[in-house]
């Protein structure tokens, strides 16, 4: 990820499915902001346990998950953050996390297929074998 410093306008409204309409400069801004945030192996294992976990996550049963060390893996949660995909409360030495569901809401707004778009794609040459 580069160093440069990604605004996000965290509008949580939604926006319209990119299936539907082209985005604007903004919204396309912010989906490649959160999605570059997801693009890392690791922040998207993250993402996923946090997501899974039901509620919110203590750091401590996230880094046994995996082999880098305690710093590089609050640099990917503090990106998570950043992009508005988690948020985290400390509590004493402990630091919880969990997802924001507008957010995760957002993405599958963004990434939706209407209906009749998705019928036209089951049925086209992407599709077959």
């Amino acid at each position: 990820m580069s160093k440069q410093d990604v605004s996000l306008s965290r509008s949580g409204g939604c926006c319209t499915p990119i299936s539907v309409a082209a985005l604007d400069e903004a919204t396309a801004s912010e989906g490649a902001a959160v999605f570059k945030a997801l693009s890392d192996p690791i922040r998207l294992r993250l993402m996923s346990i946090i997501a899974s976990a039901g509620a919110e996550v203590c750091v401590c049963d996230i880094t046994p998950h995996f082999t880098v060390s305690g710093p590089t893996i609050s640099h990917h949660l503090r990106v998570l953050r950043e992009a508005g995909l988690v948020d985290c409360e400390r509590r004493g030495t402990w630091v919880y996390y969990w997802p924001l569901p507008d957010r995760q809401q957002w993405i599958s707004t963004l990434l939706s297929v209407p209906e009749p778009a998705a019928e036209l794609l089951a049925s086209s040459k992407y599709n077959q074998k």
